[in-house]
């Protein structure tokens, strides 16, 4: 069990059988989480009153002999400890598991579950106590997952965060694939803060930014005299990163030839400044990034085949900030107390209708607009920032967006991915809405025969405008 001052992130699996409990410690130890485990809820019980006992999750089965999962929830809850709690549930027993969510559980898993599932939630749970409990980040035991802060909240940083988690301690190659904006120097970076080599260098390099004649002596040095203007030795970066992590950014552009020699200082940690002979035996774990399809770059002949595949021993997709809805809000909240900090001001906040436009705007340079939008509202700003203080009012609201009986009328003048977005939102409306139809407006059902979880369902219907037919629906 973790103690105080250990940063190992722990958890605590409660199953009284035996054949469960070892198949859940084994996922989340190959998460790189450390796992305990109790046979039975009074064990757990006396696990968490232990001074030196502190688990950050747990994972708690609802039927079990003497205290059921339920009654070890109430008990710690009744302790004052708000430890993230996910039950782990039979279907019969979903009902029960949405009840105990009203009385502080997390989430829950439905037996059988895929290991993929079990990271999510385990994941999802960790971030979204890490941000209610470590609001500025002091004595945060959980700050090897900063991606939360620095990210945000939603499913898709914690499947990032599942893979960092996953891939950091190993010597894997890693390539990170993205549009620009979208948080890849960060992921590179959390990468190395949970790897052996931390203490190393972190050495970033843009592809993108360095002058093809220039690149070769950025990357591998120079000695004295090998070009004109060559007044002294340079190191390169792959000297600079001798020990740590050398990321890569928007590798696609590199030219086929300084692919080459890239590939051979991959493969042999062997490297050769430009005019020199000796070779130079280099340590250090790569990172690459592109915002391109470097499939189709190989097919057609701009990127070596051979590259590629040394590349990508491990790949993580990040995806826009418009397909990561829930993390909007809490970015452009967290840029807006650092503007509020540079600026020496203090705004009233986000107005519902710049809420509204943030979630319907689609976001084409991602994080990095938003950080800049946000800051410049905040600058202009005299009160509440509104939608014209966000400057994207000629994007259409969200209300909007989703009456499909307007048709394509209502499109004039939008762009073709404006007219996809809004097409695939209208779509995920009338889905939704026709299997809470057949639910007779039952969330829970809903989600179950959608394969999601109650939370994104709720979630989704409300930000869709879906009425039910009441509040308490789930419980039906």
């Amino acid at each position: 069990m973790k103690t105080v001052g250990d940063n190992a992130v722990c958890a605590l699996v409660v199953d009284d059988d035996e054949n469960m409990r070892k198949n859940l410690i084994h996922i989340l130890e190959k998460q790189g989480i450390k796992v305990v485990s109790a046979a039975d809820g009074q064990q757990a019980i006396r696990m968490l009153k232990s001074s030196t006992d502190i688990p950050d999750v747990m994972l708690l089965d609802i039927r079990m002999p003497g205290l059921s999962g339920l009654d070890v929830l109430r008990k710690i809850r009744e302790m004052g400890n708000d430890l993230p709690v996910v039950l782990i549930t039979g279907y019969a027993d979903i009902r029960q598991s949405v009840e105990a969510m009203k009385d502080g559980a997390y989430d829950y898993l439905v037996k059988p579950f895929d290991n993929a599932e079990v990271a999510r939630i385990t994941f999802r749970a960790l971030s979204e106590w890490r941000l209610k409990k470590y609001k500025h980040g002091a004595g945060d035991p959980l700050e090897h997952l900063s991606l939360f802060k620095s990210m945000g909240p939603s499913d898709a940083i914690a499947r990032i965060t599942a893979d960092v988690h996953r891939v950091a301690a190993s010597n894997f190659s890693v390539l990170l694939v993205g549009e620009t904006g979208s948080g890849k120097e960060l992921v590179a970076e959390a990468i190395h803060r949970g790897s052996v080599r931390q203490q190393a260098p972190f050495i970033a390099v843009d592809c993108g930014a360095i002058p093809e004649a220039l690149l070769e002596s950025e990357l591998f040095g120079h000695e004295k005299g090998s070009f004109t203007g060559a007044d002294r030795q340079k190191l390169g970066k792959f000297e600079a990163a001798r020990g740590g992590t050398l990321f890569l950014d928007e590798l696609a552009n590199l030219p086929l030839g300084s692919q080459a020699k890239l590939l051979r200082a991959i493969q042999s940690k062997v490297l050769h400044r430009v005019g020199g002979t000796n070779p130079i035996v280099v340590d250090f774990r790569l990172i690459a990034a592109t915002n391109r399809n470097l499939r189709g770059m190989v097919a057609a002949g701009t990127f070596r085949e051979d590259l590629y595949y040394r590349l990508c021993d491990f790949t993580i997709d990040i995806p826009s900030l418009r397909e990561r809805k829930k993390d909007i809000i809490y970015l452009a909240k967290r840029f807006l107390d650092l503007a509020e900090n540079e600026l020496g001001k203090k705004t009233v906040g986000l107005s519902e209708s710049a809420i509204e436009a943030l979630i319907a705007y689609d976001w084409p340079g991602n994080v990095r607009q938003l950080k800049a939008v946000i800051r410049r509202s905040a600058l202009v700003a005299t009160g509440a920032i509104t939608e014209k203080d966000l400057g994207i009012g000629h994007v259409a609201m969200l209300a909007s967006v989703l009456a499909p009986e307007e048709g394509v009328a209502s499109w004039k003048g939008a762009s073709l991915r404006e007219i996809v977005r809004r097409s695939v939102v209208e779509v995920e409306k009338r889905v939704l809405v026709g299997v809470l139809q057949v639910t007779g407006g039952n969330k829970a059902k809903a989600a179950r025969l959608l394969q999601i979880d109650y939370k994104t369902m709720h979630t989704k219907a409300k930000l869709l405008g879906i009425q039910t037919k009441g509040e308490n629906d789930e419980n039906k």
